[in-house]
């Protein structure tokens, strides 16, 4: 049965997508089944795998708001054990479109439901906005991985965010767990990088993932080839990094069994 995590953060621009990507691609590189669905109205998880947008193309939007069956819109991605669900320009109206929908909040669970014995883990990538696809995805999942940038405005917002994970478990009963907060386009060399580490490990404590991931050229470049990063440049430091991300994933996912 699967493991179903959310990559969110309201806030653009903090690496959500290079994670979702990667981390799916490291995961399927530990040959797992995994899924990744791009519920980010730009599609750029799509494009970041390959997936070229045709038309006539099953979509995310088409499970959501046309009551397509979701195996339908899954596309076998180019990576041994890796799938996705494609996202196009039809999902910027998927916030309204969802609002006259009867029980709206929980269209992508019931869709999920029916395929979850068919992956080791599905990640879902987010929009960068507290709306109703968010929403779905916070629903859907087990948990909710947040990445966050090192830089000055680093906690702008995640109270936020935090508050509406909050909401989530009490309003649908749902046990969502903080997998865990992913600190992005790190850089060791700057006093800056240093000490939002040091109030997000204060602020966040455990939560806080070992890994980091490095500010890189190449992982910036990699998307632009469809390609995660462990085919696009696999001795690069953003391919270690995302294998020692998808490591901790694994390895708080067996705790969390052994304690359950």
């Amino acid at each position: 049965m699967a493991r179903v995590i959310s990559i969110a953060n309201q806030k653009g621009g903090v690496g959500k997508t290079t994670t979702a990507i990667n981390l799916a691609a490291s995961l399927a590189a530990s040959e797992l089944r995994v899924l990744l669905i791009d519920s980010d109205p730009q599609g750029n998880s799509t494009t970041g795998l390959g997936i070229a947008k045709t038309e006539g193309m099953t979509t995310i939007y088409n499970v959501l708001i046309g009551g397509s069956p979701i195996n339908e819109a899954i596309q076998p991605g180019a990576y041994d054990g890796l799938s996705l669900i494609p996202a196009d320009k039809n999902l910027v109206a998927g916030n309204l479109d969802l609002v006259g929908v009867e029980d709206r909040e929980l269209v992508l669970r019931r869709a999920i439901e029916s395929i979850r014995g068919e992956f080791d883990y599905i990640l879902i990538d987010c929009p960068p906005a507290l709306d109703l696809l968010t929403l779905n995805a916070l629903v859907a999942s087990d948990s909710v991985l947040v990445p966050i940038q090192c830089e000055f405005f680093a906690l702008e917002g995640i109270s936020q965010l935090m508050d509406t994970i909050e909401r989530v478990r009490e309003a649908f009963n749902q046990p969502l767990e903080i997998e865990g907060v992913l600190l992005t386009m790190y850089d060791d060399r700057t006093n800056l990088t240093r000490q939002v580490e040091t109030d997000l490990r204060e602020f966040f404590g455990r939560d806080v993932f070992h890994t980091v991931i490095p500010r890189s050229v190449r992982l910036a470049e990699a998307p632009s080839f469809g390609q995660p990063i462990i085919a696009y440049d696999p001795r690069s430091r953003g391919a270690e990094s995302y294998i020692q991300l998808a490591k901790e994933v694994l390895n708080h996912e067996q705790k969390s069994r052994t304690t359950a």
